[in-house]
């Protein structure tokens, strides 16, 4: 069994539809479905429940729900993913081949695409692609799936507000090969439309960059809320810490 997690915050329109992408991997494995909410508004625990999702709520911050949806979840697999991903058939069949008994996985992460238009997509694709080939590190809008032994482990989701998804990938890395599952996540580009496309690349390249050189995640959320030297912040890394959790 898979332990989907899906943390959320106000995510009534968005959620529906990976839910039905996982009703249909649910033919082929069983799941254990749980959204694990920071405090909806907008109705999203009620669409959940509708959709046969498991909801429990948890205190506000990604790392905090993901973790607390670990907790709740039952599997001796763990799978998380965002809210506004989308498993199509090939993603759904690569999850299969990967959770056999004889893969030899123990974590994984799918290939990155991102809806945009064809030439903002290319380039944001390929800046990711470079990206993981030089420093090994991948999107949390690529999911992750992980046995449950190796999560509990390294100590779950570090409690940071941004970068926990860079965070256990090194953790795991530290401790078994993280595989790319031959297919793609899709995920959304809301946040890059809204917040100017260009501008949401160079907020990414920018944190990430001074979190590799030893930045604290805690600071780096300072700076882009805005909280740092009383500028505008550098808006738009991901929208979860501040509006998904």
């Amino acid at each position: 069994m898979i332990g989907v997690v899906v943390p959320t915050l106000d995510e009534a329109q968005t959620l529906p539809v990976l839910l039905g992408d996982l009703r249909a991997l649910a033919a082929a494995l069983p799941l254990d479905i749980v959204v694990a909410d920071g405090g909806s508004r907008d109705g999203t625990p009620t669409a959940a429940a509708a959709a046969g999702a498991r909801v429990v709520a948890a205190p506000r911050g990604r790392a905090r729900q993901l973790n607390r949806g670990a907790a709740a979840a039952r599997g001796e697999w763990l799978l998380f993913l965002h809210a506004d991903s989308r498993l199509d058939a090939r993603a759904r069949a690569a999850l299969v081949a990967a959770a056999a008994c004889d893969s030899g996985v123990r974590a994984a992460v799918f290939r990155f695409a991102i809806d945009l238009p064809p030439v903002w997509k290319r380039v944001i694709e390929l800046g990711q692609r470079l990206r993981e080939a030089l420093w090994g590190l991948p999107y949390g809008d690529q999911g992750l799936l992980v046995r449950r032994d190796l999560f509990e482990a390294v100590g779950g989701y570090p409690d940071i507000p941004l970068m926990e998804d860079v965070a256990i990938v090194r953790l795991l890395r530290g401790r078994t090969r993280v595989h790319r599952l031959p297919a793609a996540l899709l995920t959304s580009g809301r946040r890059y439309v809204r917040d100017g496309v260009l501008r949401t690349w160079l907020t990414h390249a920018a944190l990430i960059a001074l979190y590799g050189a030893g930045v604290s995640p805690q600071r780096l959320a300072r700076w882009r809320d805005g909280e740092v030297g009383g500028g505008a912040g550098m808006v738009g890394l991901d929208e979860a810490t501040s509006r998904r959790g």
